[in-house]
């Protein structure tokens, strides 16, 4: 048997190895080959968005969702501004908007074959989220059924978002465009002569963004609830574009299997999926209400183009991506029409049969396979790619003798070991990159420029893969070797060897996003069957131009799960928190993208003369990104477009002592950052701030550092607040916390009722002292019965109503001779929409802020009591 193609002739001389190499000049070419791939095919097909249907052409349209309607309702809708939950904007111009575009579709409906039924609903109720007792009263949904007339039918299908928006938003992106495409996938299919076999609920929830609870009122209280059999949840993280769908199920793979049929626009990966459920997005959606509290399966989508304007007042109408109307809609018309007319929505338990794997490929066609399917098809690429990688290896040796084999074998454990190393260092020397940067305060120099992500994090992974070959060829150049084109092949067989035992071990693991590892094996042993195949029929070398093309492919896939993980999680770092690693999250998935496709193209660099000084232009590339990341070049925030976010709350904190005597009043400004950089403002608005020595002083004597945290998570952030001291703030309402009764249970037992009059946000912070403990209260139940640690925290809504807030806590004392009291209580009171009561010092306070800060901004206050 003659030798590999690869290499014709063994050659133990490097003058004879370095004479089959290819001119330098052709190196940058080859680079330039596979950033044109990227370039012209990835970027064009996550931006590629299919032509908006026009109200004129209509009637040439039939059964299709028309994008400019929809255009044209949101353009209504955002214009009424901010509609937080609880305000005249949320419960009465949004309410009223909404209804009459209701109204006018059912008036335009089938009603001779369709049933068109709309209920407002107004509720209140009590869960455990995100570490508090959170409960609410009188949040607004509207709802609408759409039934096939004398429909039999008791399953249901829900489709799901919401209308408020947060603190300063008019919310267009986050959620009204899904709202308005909600509205006209209704209007298309309740004039449409099309089979509907059950109905759908349209839910239009206005209590999503403070903290999911109008979803909650609908699926625990309302009357069409429990026919809801499966979920469409849309919701948003940035100004529209492409929706991915991130969560399905669980446990229900038919829901992917019309997803596939119908959504003409997929766009979807199971690593969106994990990456949401382990906590590395920081947000939720509606859609954890509906799995939680009544198990209902679903598909969960969300746009997150240009995540900077999340949750800012540059969420309006103007900034959404104009294709998103007839994208999204084409895509949710179609998987609402699929979905109601599926025959699994019956009774959809009977189908729960495990997760899936799915991912689309650059948006032109989906690929889903159950879990169990994955776990073969992993099991068996891998398999296969480490029986023909020793094959190709066997067959190197260019005879039938094993022990002439052995030597060759013997040069590839070598070279594998090598290659070990050289993905090693590689990692390391990113990493190292990653925590440089961070150590030098120089964090998200790519929150603008993302181009920077390239210079930092992707050459380093570039030169040393690249020169980790080149450095093995050129120790081994006077020795007697299996030639150059064998030893690059070697390295990248090694490469792949790798990538199978990551494959297998996250397998075993039950990770399903596996199947990137295994998209690289597998294409690479494809490469390597057809290299050895035209080796043995064609008789001439055509291994590097087979090996390139085999590699296109995979090269697709992960520069566009790259571009789309960049685009989305970029944005995400701005608002991820003080206490967040942005550099170490980016440079590990850097690392992780290219070892998949760099270890199979970079070491082809070796294959042109010059190639370390080659691979060494990466390095001075990196170097020189450094730099420019430590110079005003790499400062991260720019005006109005990638914005630097701070919460800035207007403050009054009253702590009393045992004996209900006032020992602190203390009023100000309260600042938290919410990015990586919280010192950046230290030397100009925030140089009258309190040392962090008061920040630890408050930390250690207080219940929650004595300060009106809106949730759980600032108290994460504690470390980087600022205090600066001001004149009090203008209140609506004062804090007005009455005990209303004492009973005594027991001996050790005693109950504390309250009525609370505050703003309608209210937190509720209780500690118990000592050993006493909280045994039983008004609030939901869960800390309790888990066993939480105190202090607890209770968040409180209420919508458009004044009646004091009544709760009453229950304490078990340490004993029946116990003296003094029991626990304490704090009050934080919350005005997120009462700028008219802003101090002219609150005003000229935020005004000193920079054009490239944005700062959340309201009227806050902080009570505590002993009882």
């Amino acid at each position: 048997m003659k030798l590999h193609s690869f290499d014709v002739n063994p050659d133990p001389k490097g003058d004879a190895a370095e004479s089959k190499k290819i001119n330098w000049y052709w190196a940058p070419v080859f680079c330039a080959f596979w950033f044109l791939l990227f370039y012209v095919t990835v970027i064009p097909s996550f931006f590629s968005y299919p032509e908006t249907l026009r109200i004129r052409d209509e009637k040439a349209h039939p059964d299709e969702f028309i994008g400019e309607r929809a255009q044209m309702q949101l353009l209504g809708l955002s214009s009424i501004g901010v509609k937080l939950t609880g305000t005249v904007e949320n419960e009465v111009h949004a309410l009223r908007f909404l209804l009459n575009e209701i109204e006018k579709i059912k008036s335009a409906s089938r009603q001779d074959l369709y049933d068109l039924e709309v209920d407002v609903q107004h509720s209140s109720g009590d869960f455990m989220l995100w570490g508090m007792a959170t409960s609410y009263h009188n949040v607004t949904n509207i709802i609408v059924k759409l039934s096939p007339k004398n429909t039999s039918s008791e399953s249901y299908l829900l489709v799901n978002s919401h209308y408020d928006s947060e603190v300063g938003s008019p919310a267009a992106a986050d959620a009204g465009v899904m709202i308005v495409v909600m509205l006209e996938v209704l209007r298309v299919i309740s004039i449409s002569e099309k089979e509907l076999k059950n109905p759908i609920v349209f839910l239009l929830n206005g209590a999503e963004e403070s903290n999911l609870l109008a979803a909650h009122g609908f699926i625990t209280q309302h009357k069409w609830a429990p026919n809801c059999k499966a979920l469409i949840n849309l919701d948003s993280t940035g100004s529209g574009g492409k929706e991915v769908l991130f969560q399905t199920g669980p446990d229900h793979p038919w829901l992917i299997k019309y997803y596939i049929k119908s959504a003409p626009h997929p766009f979807a990966t199971t690593l969106a999926e994990e990456l949401f459920q382990n906590n590395f997005v920081p947000s939720d959606t509606d859609f954890r209400i509906f799995r939680d509290h009544r198990g209902v399966p679903g598909l969960d989508m969300a746009h997150a183009l240009n995540g900077y304007i999340y949750h800012t007042k540059y969420d309006n109408f103007q900034n959404l991506e104009r294709g998103t109307y007839q994208t999204t809609g084409d895509n949710v018309l179609a998987l609402t029409w699929a979905l109601a007319n599926a025959e699994e929505l019956t009774n959809p338990e009977e189908h729960a049969e495990g997760h899936v794997v799915f991912y689309d490929f650059l948006g032109w066609f989906m690929v889903a396979y159950t879990e169990t399917t994955g776990i073969i098809i992993n099991s068996i690429v891998c398999c296969c790619a480490i029986i023909f990688i020793f094959l190709s290896v066997f067959l190197m040796s260019g005879t039938d003798e094993k022990d002439e084999a052995k030597p060759v074998y013997m040069q590839f454990f070598l070279i594998f070991g090598f290659q070990l190393l050289t993905v090693a260092v590689a990692v390391g020397l990113t990493i190292l990159i990653a925590i440089i940067v961070e150590a030098l305060s120089m964090t998200q120099s790519w929150y603008t420029q993302t181009w920077m992500i390239f210079g930092l994090y992707y050459c380093p992974m570039f030169f040393v893969l690249a020169l980790g070959p080149g450095l093995y060829i050129h120790w081994r150049k006077n020795k007697k070797t299996m030639g150059l084109n064998n030893t690059i092949a070697c390295f990248m067989h090694a490469h792949c060897l790798l990538l199978a035992v990551i494959c297998l071990t996250m397998t075993g693991l039950g990770i399903r996003s596996s199947f990137c590892v295994m998209i690289a094996v597998f294409f690479y042993t494809v490469s390597v069957i057809l290299n050895m195949a035209v080796d043995k029929f064609a008789k001439k070398d055509y291994y590097f131009v087979i090996h390139s093309l085999c590699q296109v492919m995979p090269f697709w896939f992960y520069t566009y799960l790259s571009f789309l993980f960049l685009t989305f999680f970029i944005p995400m770092q701005g608002r991820d928190g003080p206490t967040s690693r942005p550099e170490l999250l980016l440079s590990i998935f850097s690392i992780l993208c290219i070892l998949h496709f760099g270890g199979f193209i970079l070491p082809l660099l070796n294959k042109f003369r010059k190639s370390k000084t080659i691979s060494s232009i990466f390095a001075v590339i990196c170097v020189v990104f450094i730099i420019i990341a430590a110079t005003p070049a790499g400062f991260p925030y720019t005006k109005d477009v990638t914005p630097q976010r701070y919460y800035v709350l207007h403050t009054e904190r009253i702590i009393r002592d045992y004996a209900g005597l006032v020992v602190k009043n203390d009023t100000g400004f309260y600042i938290q950052p919410v990015d990586t950089r919280p010192y950046s403002l230290d030397d100009t608005t925030l140089k009258d701030a309190l040392p962090q020595s008061w920040t630890d002083e408050q930390c250690a004597s207080e219940t929650f550092c004595g300060l009106p945290l809106y949730n759980t998570r600032w108290m994460d952030w504690k470390n980087s607040m600022k205090w600066v001291p001001a004149s009090r703030p203008n209140f609506v309402i004062a804090t007005d916390l009455k005990l209303t009764s004492k009973t005594y249970i027991n001996d050790t037992h005693v109950n504390y009722s309250f009525s609370l009059r505050s703003a309608d946000r209210a937190v509720i912070y209780i500690d118990p002292h000592n050993k006493n403990k909280i045994v039983d209260w008004s609030f939901n139940r869960v800390m309790l019965d888990e066993g939480d640690k105190p202090p607890y925290f209770a968040y409180h809504v209420y919508s458009m109503d004044d009646t004091p807030f009544q709760f009453w806590i229950q304490v078990e004392r340490e004993s029946a001779t116990q003296e003094g009291p029991s626990f304490r209580l704090g009050v934080g009171a919350h005005f997120l929409y009462h700028s008219h009561t802003y101090t002219q010092e609150y005003k000229n306070f935020l005004s000193s802020f920079p054009d490239w800060v944005y700062p959340t901004n309201w009227v806050a206050s902080f009570e505590s009591w002993h009882f």
